[in-house]
């Protein structure tokens, strides 16, 4: 008889006996108990045969500068970013290594998702503060997280500086105070503007005050990330011992002499399995970006054949390929090592975790939290990847000097975007992108944004 017929949708004593016999006289149940309360669950559940075949061995590789360092903050996406194009700055400086200033698009980040933020209180005024979209906004306005399309954004407008024309700050890499003081902030200003609405100002004086409320932001982000530069003075030396000097430039310069990149080629893809979505459809998510005027997000949802190809031949042609993924999940950072038989959980806790990629998107079990960039990809006799080569953002203590190892069969279950260029999809593909998309709400798992700290 079910539970709920049984004991009138309670717990009872009865249900309690059974479920109590039934561990004591199961010897795994009780080997589990013993081992994990004496060390993690994680330790017991690691599979020694996934841990032992794992190597950093790949038929493809990209070149790759030392890995980066995104300390307590979440701005993987934009060393990502950055990291996809910085062997092409090397490459035009002829230099062995090169860094760019992560602090710099992070300000510029800051301050137009500020801006965007206001914007978007400005325009549902008609909205009820306690409602599920007002609430939405003002839930994280200003988190360190973001998307490819909102990283293109931030470079087009603002270019990019060599790492030491803005260096580094306490708040840079420890995010939490000043995202705290300056959301605090933000809220107070977004209930400003609404009393100021509701009392009947007009546009013209809402945007007079929306303009003075982001000084203050400018102000704020200055007093932690240090001021950004207008112009800089730029010499070097190259791998071979030469002498270079540009002279005084603005970001935008050094960003289009120094860093050969197209931004404009690129489109991201995503792998999006739900009922509720289709594939070869190109998709946004409303409320969702940082620039107000800049490209809005779009996804182009794919097979994952799809993603794939694309990311094999960008690796092939020696490009690094932008992706996002569920970086949490059956993962071991020591080793660095995303392996779906990693640890066997099933036969610790006598039970199965069926769900589908879909099933967790759908139930709020995944969604994409980390950026990294594939660097690698190792390929089988047929050509099928086998897994792929990545380069994180957490320093050099994870994996192989901070290079970590994604099984194939990982990739399936929890990558869920990639950012490739244009060329390597096929011509009905690229017809989609000319469509408009269809858009989803904010609260859409699609909507979620790169963030995972160390």
């Amino acid at each position: 008889m079910p539970i709920d017929d049984a004991c009138g949708g309670t717990i009872c004593p009865e249900e309690l006996i059974r479920y109590r016999n039934s561990f004591a006289t199961n010897p795994a149940y009780r080997t589990a108990l013993n081992a994990v309360t004496k060390t993690s669950v994680v330790a017991v559940a690691q599979n020694r045969e996934a841990v032992v075949r794992a190597n950093h061995t790949f038929s493809h590789m990209v070149k790759a500068g030392a890995v980066t360092s995104q300390n307590k903050s979440g701005r993987c996406w934009m060393f990502a970013g950055l990291n996809t194009f910085r062997m092409a700055a090397c490459n035009e400086m002829n230099m062995e290594d090169f860094e760019l200033s992560q602090n710099y698009p992070m300000f510029w980040d800051k301050l137009e998702k500020s801006n965007y933020f206001l914007e978007s209180i400005l325009s549902t005024l008609d909205e009820p503060a306690d409602g599920r979209l007002v609430s939405w906004l003002v839930q994280n306005p200003i988190q360190d997280g973001g998307q490819w399309d909102m990283f293109v954004n931030i470079v087009k407008k603002y270019g990019v500086v060599p790492k030491e024309t803005m260096p580094e700050t306490e708040s840079s890499g420890n995010t939490n105070h000043m995202n705290d003081r300056i959301t605090c902030k933000l809220r107070e200003n977004a209930c400003r503007l609404r009393e100021m609405a509701a009392a009947g100002a007009d546009k013209a004086a809402l945007g007079r005050r929306k303009q003075e409320m982001l000084e203050e932001i400018y102000r704020m982000l200055c007093i932690h990330l240090g001021i950004p530069p207008v112009a800089f003075h730029w010499q070097w030396r190259d791998k071979d011992k030469g002498f270079h000097r540009d002279g005084l430039m603005t970001p935008q310069e050094f960003l289009h002499r120094r860093v050969p990149v197209d931004l404009d080629s690129m489109v991201c893809l995503i792998h999006c399995p739900q009922a509720s979505k289709s594939f070869n459809t190109l998709y946004t998510v409303n409320y969702l970006g940082n620039v107000v005027g800049g490209q809005i997000v779009k996804y182009l949802n794919v097979d994952l054949d799809v993603m794939k190809a694309a990311s094999v031949a960008m690796i092939k042609d020696e490009k690094p390929v932008w992706f996002g993924c569920d970086v949490g999940k059956m993962l071991d950072r020591d080793l660095g090592l995303m392996d779906m038989d990693l640890y066997d959980f099933d036969s610790v806790y006598g039970t199965s975790f069926g769900m589908t990629k879909a099933e967790r998107l759908d139930y709020g079990h995944s969604q994409m939290t980390h950026a990294m960039v594939f660097t690698g990809v190792d390929l089988d006799d047929d050509d099928r990847p086998r897994k792929w080569r990545v380069e994180n953002s957490w320093g050099d203590k994870t994996g192989e000097k901070g290079f970590m190892i994604m099984t194939d069969a990982w990739f399936d279950q929890y990558n869920y975007e990639v950012a490739v260029e244009k060329k390597y999809l096929s011509p009905e593909l690229l017809t989609v992108l000319e469509t408009e998309p269809v858009g989803l709400p904010p609260w859409d798992p699609m909507g979620a944004l790169a963030g995972a700290g160390q």
